[in-house]
Order: structure tokens, then C-alpha cells, then sequence
């Protein structure tokens, strides 16, 4: 018999909504993917660069030109220097990245801080790392961490905090005050941090992302993860990277190197050329994301769903308390894809003890001002 290590994992539920969606016809605004693709420049880099022969080992690091531009873009947004060398390190998704810098430090009975609702690739990585999670709830309602609860939640066994700003599935953001608290409270502790950053450029109305590598404090034990493939329409090239002080990155690298060693060499040299000459993407992304955002919003406020706008990612919860409360948030996602042909996500789905009243469901607005306007046509005739 096989003793499985990770016995309560099953298929995500973003995977079970989208083969519903092709299933039954529906538009897929479950999923977190744009229906739309990347820069043409970006896409033609690919090309010249597969046609030049550069289609072997990337170094396992990552390719050289495209650490330096990582170093160079947290300069420029953040004000800090980061070594293109020793800090940076190209992995093959975002997700292995969260992987191998909870498999680096976190030993057996250690214990990981997440903040419910969590994204769900934490816990297995933490478990397979022999781990265990300590679930801390936001607030329900603007999902900000309750530093009461947190600091109730530490004990001599916690040994990683995982943040995640802007957050999914909420968009809720943290502040340079958060962060300041939390340096505060884990000063005398010896904890590590993990802070998923993918979305750190889709954030709205004039706000400014408090970054963990901007906090001297706390990056001298974080390592700082983002995407490229979020930045740049491109999420199938599973393409990220993790910033960290040396000493943590040479530990990363310790076990990056035996899950993936490298990342896929033309889609790195595309990168690493398209960020040289287009800079201008990054400064551009907030207002092409809240431009969909807005107009999305605009739509359904026509329909029966409550809602705030959300302040980050290209992530909108609203609420359908007013439609269906009879339903909870599984039933509610099936039955729109099934009865009213829109998948959504359930967002009880990121929590390890659902808030049963909640009524929540995520749409991801990453799509085509056509797809937008249909699903909200479909969603406002409910």
C-alpha cells in the first residue's frame, strides 16, 4: 500500500473550475491567466533567440543578463542594491521558488505562520518539508492581518512567516507600517520569512507596494519572490525568480538545483532583453490592470453582487449573499459555471476553517475587454 505524504492533497480547484469551464462552455474567469498574450516584442525575442542557437543549460542560477536586470529593476523601484550574483536566483515558476525556500530552512517539527485565506501551494510545501502550519485568519472583510492573533500564534517552534502582498485572493495589501510590526515582534526570534510578491506591480489608485526588500529588517532573513510570467502576460512560461541575502540564497540554491537546476534558457534571454528595452511595462502595468479593473466593476455594478474594488492583483471578490445565501461558495462556483456559464473560485477553498457565512466567490479580470463584458452580462441577468 502506498503511504502517501501528502494524504489530504487532491486536484486544486483551479484546475477542477477551468476543466469545468472547457466542459461546459463557459468563460474561465477562474483561473488566474490573461485570455490575452504578452508583448509582441517580448514573444519575437523568443524566436531570435531559439533561431541563435541558445537552447541548452542556463546556468543554475539563472542567465546572467537577466539577474542584472532583477538587480537593476529593484534599484530603480525600491531604492535598494541587491547582488546580481549572490541575491538572485531564476527559477521555473514562482511556485518552485516557494518550494525550495521552505524545503531550505524548515526542518522537521518546525512551524510555518500562514495567513488564511492562503495560497494552497504553502502547506504542502511545509509538510513535505516535515513542517507543520499555524493558520492565522485575516479580518474578515479587508483581510488585514490582526497582529494580535499573530503574536498569539508564535511559540518556540515558529520558524518561517509567509506573506503574500498584493494578496490572493483577496488583493488586500500590506503596509510599511505591517511590516514594521512584524519586524518588531520576530526581532528576538529566530524566523525566516518567505514574502510572495508576484503581484507586485498590479496595484491601484496611486499606491506604492511595501516590498520586503525595502525593509533593511526583515529582508536579512526573507527571501523575496516574484513572476514574470504574472509581469508579462506570459504565466505558461513559468518563469520567476527569489531574492535573498547570500547566505540564504546559497541554501535556496542547495535545493533548487536538484528539483529543477535551471530555468529554460530562450525564454530567460527574451527577459532579460525585453526588461533592458522596455522599462516602461513595469511603470505602465498598474494603469493597464486598473483600467480592467475599473471597467469590469463599472459593468457589474448593474448586477445583484456586492462588492469592493480590489486594491491589488487582478483578483475581484464579490459577495452573492443576495442571490443564492442558500448556497455555499463550492455549490455557488459550480452552479454559475454550470447554469449561468462563468467559472469562478470559492474562496473557502484558501482556508483551513472556512468562515461559514461568508459568500464569497474570486473572479480574475486578467481577460480580453470582450470576455469582460460578456461575463458580466451573464453575471448582471442572474
Amino acid at each position: 500500500m502506498i503511504r502517501s505524504k501528502l494524504p489530504n492533497v487532491g486536484t486544486t480547484i483551479f484546475t477542477t473550475m477551468s476543466q469545468l469551464a472547457v466542459q461546459t462552455g463557459a468563460l474561465n474567469l477562474s483561473q488566474g491567466f490573461p485570455d490575452f498574450n504578452g508583448p509582441q516584442a517580448l514573444l519575437d525575442a523568443v524566436g531570435r533567440h531559439v533561431a541563435a542557437g541558445h537552447n541548452q543549460y542556463a546556468p543554475m542560477t539563472g542567465l546572467p543578463a537577466l539577474r542584472q536586470q532583477v538587480a537593476a529593476k529593484v534599484a530603480r523601484l525600491y531604492g535598494v542594491k541587491v547582488d546580481a550574483d549572490q541575491e538572485v536566483t531564476i527559477t521555473p515558476g514562482a511556485t518552485e521558488a516557494i518550494f525550495c525556500a521552505i524545503q531550505a530552512v524548515i526542518q522537521a517539527g518546525d512551524e510555518v505562520i500562514v495567513f488564511d485565506p492562503a495560497y494552497d501551494s504553502y502547506e504542502p510545501s511545509v509538510e513535505l518539508a516535515g513542517g507543520r502550519c499555524i493558520h492565522v485568519q485575516l479580518s474578515d472583510g479587508d483581510f488585514r492581518i490582526d497582529w494580535q492573533k499573530f503574536s498569539d500564534a508564535l511559540s518556540p517552534r515558529t520558524r518561517m512567516v509567509i506573506l503574500n502582498s498584493p494578496h490572493n485572493p483577496s488583493g488586500a495589501l500590506i503596509s510599511r507600517e505591517d511590516l514594521d510590526q512584524l519586524a518588531q515582534l520576530i526581532a528576538e526570534r529566530d524566523i525566516y520569512l518567505v514574502s510572495d510578491e508576484v503581484y507586485e506591480h498590479l496595484i491601484y489608485d496611486g499606491v506604492r507596494h511595501a516590498s520586503v526588500l525595502a525593509h533593511e529588517q526583515l529582508y536579512a532573513r526573507a527571501f523575496v519572490i516574484s513572476s514574470f510570467g504574472k509581469t508579462y502576460h506570459v504565466t505558461g512560461w513559468k518563469t520567476g525568480y527569489v531574492i535573498a541575502p547570500p547566505a540564504l540564497s546559497a541554501e535556496l540554491r542547495k535545493v533548487h538545483q536538484y528539483v529543477n537546476f535551471c530555468g529554460v534558457t530562450p525564454l530567460q534571454c527574451a527577459l532579460a532583453d525585453f526588461m533592458a528595452e522596455h522599462p516602461e511595462h513595469i511603470d505602465e502595468l498598474p494603469g493597464f490592470y486598473q483600467a480592467k479593473r475599473d471597467m469590469f466593476c463599472n459593468l457589474l455594478q448593474a448586477s445583484r453582487f456586492s462588492f469592493t474594488r480590489t486594491p491589488g492583483t487582478y483578483f475581484q471578490l464579490v459577495d452573492y449573499s443576495q442571490i443564492r445565501p442558500d448556497l455555499n461558495d463550492v455549490d455557488m462556483a459550480l452552479w454559475l459555471t454550470r447554469e449561468h456559464g462563468v467559472a469562478t473560485i470559492p474562496v473557502s477553498v484558501f482556508y483551513q476553517r472556512p468562515i461559514p457565512e461568508q459568500r464569497l466567490v474570486r473572479l480574475c479580470f486578467a481577460k480580453r475587454e470582450e470576455t469582460l463584458r460578456q461575463a458580466a452580462e451573464k453575471l448582471c441577468a442572474i
